[in-house]
């Protein structure tokens, strides 16, 4: 399991991000592998949204849980 090092406010922010990369209003490039990143990286913060942890958090020791 996960250890969550995401505050509510982060998490929230992660959605609305993810919210916005993966709808109607996502930014789109002429280029397929741009796109795909713009994908990828909404899928990622939509998965830390939901988990509340961030491996990047994990890595640097960063812990947000009570913000």
């Amino acid at each position: 399991m996960v250890k969550q090092n995401l505050g509510i406010v982060d998490s929230i922010l992660r959605f609305a991000l993810a919210f916005w990369l993966l709808g109607p209003f996502a930014p789109t490039f002429g280029f397929a592998w741009a796109n795909w990143i713009i994908i990828i990286v909404g899928c990622i913060a939509l998965l830390e949204s939901f988990l509340g942890a961030c491996w990047l958090h994990t890595l640097f020791k960063i812990n947000n849980k009570n913000q």
